[in-house]
């Protein structure tokens, strides 16, 4: 296998835990230091194509074949699911939901992980101090 099919691999048995427990539970738990962590580990990750490829080296992969317009489109759906369900929570705990909401327009999951790692620590804070 090569590098990049290991990571390929690599992703989808990461995801597994958290697949199965919405499966079989209906939730997982919402831990902002597990979303911190991700977020961190997915930024430095990206890190390495961004200085590779440069900011816009995405795009050669999502406009050369129907496949990537494809995954491109895929991902443009999932995070605006994703702020459909996360923004309201974030209004609610007082975030900046334009500045976020921004940040995850211009760069998808490298500040959707961020945010939601913020949203859990407000939302945590906000229960301690209840």
């Amino acid at each position: 296998m090569t590098m990049l099919e290991i990571l390929f691999v690599l992703g989808a048995v990461g995801a597994l835990p958290a697949v199965l427990l919405l499966a079989l539970r209906g939730r997982v738990q919402e831990s902002w230091s597990m979303a911190a962590v991700l977020a961190a580990g997915f930024i430095i990750f990206s890190a390495f194509p961004i200085v590779q490829d440069g900011v816009l080296g995405f795009l050669p992969n999502h406009t050369q074949d129907l496949w990537g317009t494809q995954v491109w489109y895929d991902l443009v759906i999932v995070v605006v699911v994703a702020l459909v369900f996360i923004v309201p929570r974030a209004r609610a705990v007082g975030m900046n939901v334009p500045l976020w909401v921004l940040a995850v327009g211009m760069t998808a999951s490298i500040s959707l992980l961020p945010m939601v790692a913020r949203l859990f620590w407000l939302e945590k804070r906000a229960r301690a101090e209840a």
